[in-house]
């Protein structure tokens, strides 16, 4: 009997398990379906200020279209503005850093104090085998989990570099906590070369719905992708 009464009991420790795994998941799948849903909902017009910002660098064409685009903003509501680059990549602090002394020069008392540079582990060098991207992928998660902690941006913009992935799960994954960590919105710019397809970022956070707003500079590519935004070329 008691062999018996055991197995009772182990039946209903297993039942009682597999319910609270079930609740834990439907929770889950509820919170993510909010988050998507909310996502793509205009937001409520409230007074302008200063919306604390991150900037994810690429090297090369990426930080140049980048530059272009700021170029053209209202530098003022986004402010502190974070530039952030893979470790490896100087050269596109130094572009920012330019751009924000030209700023200086033309509105002194509204920019002054307001930038800061930084770099991240990049998750994978070019050419580096996929197995030993593993760990690095690892670092450069755990580099983006304090980054974000640390800077707790109310806006990411960023145009294809694979170094704003460990950063963009991270602001999505915060999305999903009820502990008053700041909501992200992530703005994603595919870069004027993609033409026919989403580079592998972009694809990303397109199919995971990461990304608030996606822009796309080429009408082909809003007909293949049709959640993005067309915004023609900007530069």
């Amino acid at each position: 009997m008691n062999g018996v009464s055991s197995v009772f009991v182990d039946l209903g420790f297993v039942n009682v398990a597999i319910s609270l795994i079930i609740g834990l998941a439907t929770l889950i799948m509820i919170r993510v379906a909010y988050v998507i849903n909310w996502t793509r909902k205009p937001r409520q017009s409230r007074p302008l200020r200063p919306l604390s910002t991150m900037i994810v660098l690429g090297s090369g064409g990426h930080t140049a279209e980048m530059i272009n685009l700021l170029a053209v903003l209202q530098m003022d509501r986004f402010k502190p503005r974070y530039y952030i680059a893979a470790a490896t990549d100087n050269m596109s602090l130094q572009k920012a850093s330019i751009l924000e002394n030209s700023l200086l020069d033309k509105v002194k008392d509204e920019v002054v104090g307001t930038s800061h540079f930084m770099q991240i582990y990049r998750s994978r060098e070019v050419g580096q085998s996929y197995i030993t991207s593993i760990g690095t992928t690892l670092i450069a998660l755990t580099h983006a989990l304090w980054l974000m902690f640390s800077i707790r941006p109310q806006v990411i913009i960023c145009n294809g570099p694979g170094t704003c992935i460990p950063l963009c799960i991270i602001a999505f994954l915060f999305k999903f906590q009820v502990f008053g960590i700041r909501w992200s919105s992530i703005f994603y710019i595919e870069s004027i070369a993609r033409v026919r397809r989403l580079s592998l970022s972009g694809l990303l956070l397109y199919k995971l719905r990461m990304a608030d707003q996606l822009f796309v500079q080429w009408p082909q590519l809003k007909t293949k992708y049709p959640r993005s935004n067309y915004v023609g070329r900007l530069m």
